[in-house]
């Protein structure tokens, strides 16, 4: 395992095992938690399987996230 320094909390980060983008929550025992923009359940990914999103990533996540926001949902 690299060691990997976690980024700030709300980077938003591509889980590259699932190609999902999540916003970082956190770090506990050497995996990171990602949780979805647009809500939903956290899920954990390994550093070295998560890189930064690109900037179209970033910006479908949080379009998705004002969607959501749009429709009431919880979030």
């Amino acid at each position: 395992m690299l060691d990997t320094p976690p980024p700030p909390p709300g980077t938003l980060l591509l889980d590259v095992t699932r190609n999902l983008v999540g916003e970082f929550r956190g770090e506990w025992c050497g995996v990171w938690s990602l949780r979805p923009m647009a809500g939903g359940r956290e899920w954990t990914v390994t550093p070295e399987n998560a890189e930064p999103a690109t900037p179209a990533q970033q910006l479908r996540a949080r379009a998705a996230r004002a969607n959501a926001r749009s429709r009431g949902d919880l979030l």
